[in-house]
């Protein structure tokens, strides 16, 4: 098992209670695009956020994750075909999948194998689209504490592959006609305590922790707290979504 999936699944109960959900628009334009709604793939699903909204536009919805602990903690997951696989070996037949997505993930396995991989699935047509979120905005106070702390803090404790996250995944190269997609956004209302729960599924948080034996959560709270005022009084909180999609060529 990789880094990665031995840090996401050490907090899957944690990301599967503050890992922000996606725009119900967002799937419905996904499936409007296919020419066929048979079966839909979410690879690194973790707690299946982008699993679930896909029933009910597809007749089958598969998910996998290298991560057990991530999909041990999907909720009311009867309804998807969930299994475990490493993105770029998946146990299915060529060109049997109308629609592959991957959520906040391919950053850290976007190799050629990969790609290669989501071409042999795809039937002629089908669509893959992989979309990523960096910083929320909230206010330019609370923008601030968070920018120094994902820049500065925690320099030096991100895995490889989140540079393509802050690059928006235009980085990345990839062998599909592009496809462009509208201008989605994630958007929340949250508390405080939200946010401070959202924080401590990040990577990088929890490789701070691991190599020094302290929160840095710790040391950001309490100017958190100053800055947002009344903790239980929730702020509207935005990510904007980057997308990398295509069709094969």
């Amino acid at each position: 098992m990789s880094e990665i999936s031995r840090l996401f699944g050490a907090r899957a109960d944690a990301y599967a209670s503050f890992r922000p959900h996606y725009p119900d628009d967002l799937f419905a334009w996904l499936a409007a695009q296919c020419p066929e709604r048979q079966r839909a793939l979410d690879i690194a699903c973790g707690n299946g956020q982008a699993s679930r909204p896909l029933l009910g536009l597809f007749a089958q919805v598969l998910a996998c994750d290298a991560s057990v602990e991530q999909l041990l903690a999907n909720p009311d997951s009867q309804d998807l075909a969930l299994f475990v696989a490493e993105a770029q070996a998946q146990p299915l037949a060529d060109h049997s999948l109308d629609l592959i997505v991957v959520a906040q993930a391919l950053h850290w396995f976007a190799t050629p194998a990969f790609f290669a991989e989501v071409t042999r699935l795809l039937k002629p047509g089908g669509v893959f689209c992989a979309w990523c979120y960096s910083l929320m905005r909230i206010d330019s106070e609370l923008d601030a504490l968070i920018d120094v702390f994902y820049a500065q803090t925690l320099n030096g404790y991100w895995p490889l592959g989140r540079a393509s996250v802050d690059a928006g995944y235009r980085d990345i190269s990839h062998p599909f006609n592009p496809l462009s997609l509208p201008p989605f956004a994630i958007e929340v209302s949250w508390s405080l305590e939200q946010l401070l729960g959202y924080l401590r599924t990040w990577s990088a948080v929890q490789r701070y922790e691991q190599q020094n034996g302290v929160d840095p959560l710790l040391h950001l709270t309490p100017s958190l707290r100053q800055a947002w005022g009344d903790a239980k009084q929730p702020r509207f909180v935005r990510w904007p979504l980057h997308f990398l999609a295509g069709t094969p060529k």
